[in-house]
């Protein structure tokens, strides 16, 4: 169990990691598959320290619900991204009593199911975005690929090279911040059948994944940002969708 200390350090990390795969391959793909044009009330589960939240108020203007179980989390983006449509709530379980049945648009979950390492608890989350959507709502799970465990990305490598993982089996991450300083986490493997058998279980339809690579206009320049590796032709992420 993580001390105040070390919540406060990973958060830090979190804070100062650029999340720049993410901004350009991941967060574009999760945004475009919920329709977030149509939307106007989105749940953002696991929030972390407020980056993806602000990018949706920014970019759609939506209402967005962002919820995480990291007081730490939670004190860094109520700081650094408060913002008049953001509703920022601490959880410390599956549930979010406070939200009714179908008062939700659209929902997502960034890097969550990674952090979790029982796979019953992650079918009682997914439950709770099934019932929080409203019908013909869309819940979106972004995650590192786990079809590219080992791989050195610009800014991030999940797992060791060469290293096959069981199923729900922990994994060392490494995140490299713009500072030059490293971030040590440990993150749990699920494949990609796990996150399609759970959506199914929770009663989503129409799942399909997603799993982005960068073509030539979505490089970042150089000399800005870390450099650009394997993202150009080994996907990073994996991103599944349902439909409730």
């Amino acid at each position: 169990m993580s001390t105040s200390w070390e919540a406060d350090e990973i958060a830090a990390g979190f804070e100062a990691y650029d999340d720049l795969p993410e901004r350009i391959l991941g967060y574009p793909c999760v945004f475009d598959a919920l329709r977030l044009d149509d939307a106007t009330r989105v749940l953002d589960y696991g929030c972390g320290p407020g980056k993806v939240a602000e990018r949706i108020v920014g970019d759609y203007g939506c209402a967005v619900v962002a919820v995480d179980s990291s007081p730490a989390m939670l004190t860094i983006a109520q700081r650094e991204r408060a913002h008049p449509r953001i509703d920022y709530h601490h959880v410390s379980g599956e549930q979010l009593s406070f939200l009714a049945d179908g008062s939700i648009d659209a929902a997502m979950a960034c890097y969550v199911c990674i952090n979790i390492g029982s796979l019953d608890r992650i079918k009682s989350i997914v439950a709770e975005m099934y019932r929080v959507l409203r019908p013909g709502g869309r819940y979106a799970v972004l995650d590192t690929n786990p079809n590219t465990t080992g791989v050195q990305f610009s800014t991030f490598r999940s797992g060791e090279p060469g290293r096959r993982y069981s199923t729900g089996q922990q994994r060392r991450v490494l995140l490299r911040r713009p500072d030059g300083q490293g971030l040590e986490l440990i993150d749990y493997h699920w494949p990609s059948r796990t996150y399609r058998e759970v959506l199914a279980g929770a009663g989503f339809r129409d799942i399909t994944l997603h799993e982005p690579v960068s073509g030539e206009g979505e490089r970042p320049s150089k000399p800005h940002g870390p450099a650009w590796g394997n993202e150009t032709t080994r996907p990073p992420f994996l991103i599944v969708v349902g439909e409730k």
